[in-house]
């Protein structure tokens, strides 16, 4: 009987926190679960399986998992990071992963039943570990299997974006302060000070000062959120690893790596932009698995409002489920087993869209899709095509022709755009992630009655083609060119990418599905390490990067694209003044203009993707 048959029956004995030593003498809980007969440990080398993470060692989600692998034969490893429950230490958000995750795999390689390589794995924060890890190139890691999270570069995406903070990163930090107990182990007083704490209302009184905010009463978790607000620039601090794994491309260890996000995740842009990079640098192999979910979300059919179909959930179309899936992947490079996986196409995404358009019986959107290999991403064969942005309102492959007036809107700060899904982790209660009708509801934190469509809003620019003759499918990078001027010496553009459904039985007024967005504040239009303010009154040419996506625009449907200049509370509101809105409460009003003429030819540049190629 091949070995993995004898193993997948084996008994399971764990561990429970040994304290790992790390180089300057903190000590991190580790739990280690062996293969075991008749409740002993066996004798005997294995391949090794690590997840560090901070969300507890404990967790029931966690526990299985490292016992579904250990049952196949591996020795699994669960650590907590640093500061967190039963590990020493103080906790830093990101930044003390890297050293870490090295001593941890340096302790692993002395355990007598280490058999000589480690594959990692974990979800979020879990995969940031990872990617950490690997920036100092551990000789004993194996392989690693990231799944949404390992920043490519957090001051680009989910961190700041376009020079604009992340807002769920106030959500965060109020969450854990919340719930984890290094936080309030002293006393009921804080834990009952931050449940007291309405922070619907905290979002409402931004920006948050030190001392006066939801987590003055966990200062650690204050002031980790203040610094990094604080940080608008790409400085040193952003390079760090555990941050920008960019920065480390060259050192990274090459390894078989699957990077692992969905068009609804905001670890989207890490995951294709380290494909990318690492594919055409390492030998790997190197894979990319891109799904329709919010994070982490890999299980249902939904995102958000809108259905994906039963497809969209990995047991379904790949004949195995998530941990199944995995496990093929770590034998194959843990074990050496020949599973065919080495020969499987290095990318595979789902291509989302097809659907009927009903309500279903859930009263989602049967928007649909279907998974896809590929060999490479971008696609070879896609023709990235300039979208023009036309005055009054549409959005064509011709481009207008001769002197036109721009559009232009005001934009006030105090009001800002409401925020209506998108690629969102951690933000609940205040933010809703996935895909939904782009109008205002009570869902939607900032919305307010009649609750019209965003597109009625005087500062949201529509620019939205004819009905399609044909079915468009768009799949890549997406990016937005824009000639644009302001009364103000610093605001933001923003732009949502847009699935308009014609109208319906079930939707009378049609539907429009957000599939990707982007924001730039223009004062980092040029540089990210110094930023300039603008001119008022001058014209200036810029681009706002939004996060990879893959859509079929079905025939009958509509693409369009939004322009505003906030994106509320995805994003923070720039006051207009040159200000950080992390530091600044001044706000004032500006009037800003899109140019669609000869020489100011504002664009979308989408990769279209021929049908039937």
């Amino acid at each position: 009987m091949p070995r993995e048959s004898q193993a997948a029956s084996q008994e399971v004995h764990t561990e429970h926190s040994v304290m790992v030593p790390m180089r300057d003498g903190v000590r991190l809980a580790t739990d280690v679960y062996r293969p075991a007969k008749d409740g002993v440990s066996l004798y005997g080398a294995y391949p090794v399986l690590l997840q560090r993470t901070p969300y507890s060692k404990t967790r029931e989600d966690l526990v299985l998992e490292a016992r579904f692998f250990t049952s196949h034969g591996y020795v699994t490893v669960l650590q907590d990071c640093r500061g967190r429950y039963e590990s020493e230490g103080g906790f830093t958000k990101y930044t003390a992963e890297g050293e870490d995750g090295f001593d941890t795999m340096a302790w692993l390689a002395q355990q007598p039943w280490h058999g000589g390589k480690v594959g990692t794995y974990g979800l979020s924060y879990a995969a940031h570990t990872q990617a950490a890890t690997a920036c100092l190139k551990p000789p004993n890691l194996g392989c690693m299997w990231m799944d949404s999270g390992g920043f490519a570069n957090a001051f680009h995406s989910a961190c700041r974006n376009g020079g604009a903070f992340e807002l769920r990163q106030l959500t965060w930090a109020y969450k854990e302060a919340l719930e984890s107990p290094e936080a309030h182990a002293h006393t009921r007083t804080v834990k009952a000070a931050l449940e007291s704490q309405n922070i619907f209302d905290w979002f409402r009184r931004l920006p948050w000062k030190k001392g006066h905010s939801p987590l003055q009463w966990t200062p650690d978790y204050e002031g980790y959120l203040l610094d990094i607000w604080e940080r608008e620039t790409f400085d040193d601090y952003w390079r760090k690893i555990g941050l920008c794994t960019e920065e480390y491309y060259d050192e990274f260890s090459d390894v078989p790596q699957v990077h692992m996000s969905a068009w609804y995740d905001p670890y989207s842009r890490s995951a294709t932009d380290n494909y990318v990079a690492l594919s055409a640098t390492k030998q790997g192999p190197v894979s990319l698995l891109m799904g329709p979910w919010t994070h982490g979300a890999r299980s249902i059919t939904h995102s958000g409002n809108v259905d994906l179909g039963q497809s969209s959930i990995i047991e379904n179309s790949f004949g195995a489920d998530f941990n199944h899936l995995r496990l093929r992947f770590f034998d194959r490079w843990l074990k050496g087993t020949e599973n065919g996986l080495a020969t499987e196409a290095p990318v595979k995404l789902f291509v989302m869209g097809g659907g009927t358009g009903h309500k279903n019986t859930h009263l989602r959107l049967d928007h649909g899709g279907q998974w896809r290999s590929e060999n490479e991403w971008p696609l070879a064969r896609a023709l990235n095509t300039p979208f023009y942005l036309l005055p009054k309102g549409g959005l064509s492959s011709h481009p207008p022709e001769g002197a036109q007036p721009p559009t232009t809107y005001l934009f006030d700060p105090e009001h800002p755009v409401p925020t209506v899904g998108g690629n969102i982790s951690s933000g609940q209660p205040v933010m809703a992630a996935g895909g939904f009708d782009q109008r205002e509801s009570e869902e939607f934190f900032g919305s307010e009655e009649p609750y019209l469509p965003l597109a009625s809003r005087p500062d949201v620019l529509v620019f939205q083609t004819t009905p399609l003759v044909e079915d468009v499918e768009i799949t890549g990078p997406v990016s937005v060119h824009l000639w644009i001027s302001s009364t103000a010496v610093d605001t933001d553009f923003t732009a949502k990418l847009i699935d308009v459904y014609p109208p319906s039985p079930n939707y009378p007024e049609g539907y429009a599905l957000n599939l990707t967005d982007g924001i730039l504040r223009v004062k980092f239009r040029d540089s990210w390490e110094q930023p300039e303010l603008m001119e008022p009154g001058k014209v200036y040419q810029i681009e706002v990067g939004l996060l990879p996506m893959s859509n079929l625009f079905l025939k009958g449907h509509r693409i369009r694209l939004d322009i505003s200049s906030s994106n509320f509370p995805r994003f923070d509101v720039n006051g207009n003044t040159g200000e950080n809105p992390g530091t600044s409460p001044v706000r004032v009003t500006a009037l800003n203009s899109v140019y669609h003429e000869d020489g100011r030819l504002s664009y979308a540049l989408l990769p279209v993707i021929p049908i039937g190629s």
